[in-house]
């Protein structure tokens, strides 16, 4: 079976409504994934944009969640630490939590959602960044889902 990740809130390619950017209330947008792999131990997510003027922007990095949710809701918590044992990263807005969409004028940005499905926990505090977190769990992944949304002013 297919690893996937979909939201209630925009379709794969589509707009990222206002509500979940810096131009409205920017929290997170709802997701919800299939069944991760046999396996898994935990899940990592990282949300990036790869078309900012100074390279990828992280804007959500969250890992070591139960290997058995299958969701988030939409308006997470910032806590450091959420569902039990899942840890929030340091996103480059210099936050813990979702730090959504805020590209300069142009040309839409895309927003790309991975969801990891890990062998292992990473065994890494709150605040860890993306690239701590990948390398933690570089040769454990055992699938990957990916969700991408646009968003433009």
């Amino acid at each position: 079976m297919e690893f996937t990740i979909t939201s209630p809130a925009f379709t794969h390619g589509g707009a990222i409504p206002a509500r979940f950017t810096a131009d409205g209330p920017d929290v997170s947008p709802a997701l919800t994934w299939t069944d991760p792999p046999e396996g898994t131990r935990s899940l990592a997510l990282i949300c990036d944009d790869p078309d900012a003027p100074v390279g990828t922007w992280v804007h959500w990095v969250l890992y070591d969640m139960p290997p058995d949710v299958r969701s988030l809701d939409e308006n997470m918590p910032r806590d450091e630490v959420v569902l039990g044992s899942a840890r929030h990263g340091r996103n480059d807005f210099g936050r813990s939590g979702y730090g959504g969409p805020a590209p300069p004028p142009g040309k839409a940005h895309r927003y790309f959602f991975k969801l990891y499905a890990v062998d292992t926990t990473t065994d890494l505090g709150p605040g860890a960044r993306k690239e701590q977190v990948l390398k933690v769990i570089d040769g454990r992944v055992l699938g990957q889902a990916e969700l991408m949304g646009t968003y433009e002013r």
